[in-house]
């Protein structure tokens, strides 16, 4: 069926979209939507070091829950800490 087609990001791994909630796939769409320049612009200014010292918690918090669950593996948590700084 059309709602259950898979999408494959810039990199041209397959997304699942079932597995995100419903404000997920609503920034998804977004996103996708957006200039690349100004996609661009919005992630650097969204992953600058300020924002990501003051919600270290939140970060480190979220990055548990998806290995508990199954959506990232050790390493892949391992290796998003050593690109975030954390």
């Amino acid at each position: 069926m059309f709602w259950n087609k898979k999408k494959k990001n810039d990199d041209g791994e397959v997304m699942d979209t079932k597995k995100m909630g419903m404000l997920q796939r609503l920034a998804m769409k977004r996103l996708e939507k957006m200039d690349p320049k100004e996609r661009e612009k919005m992630m650097q200014k969204a992953l600058n070091p300020e924002n990501i010292a003051k919600n270290k918690d939140k970060i480190l918090e979220t990055m548990e829950q998806m290995k508990s669950s199954g959506q990232l593996t050790e390493e892949q948590i391992e290796m998003a800490k050593e690109k975030l700084g954390l």
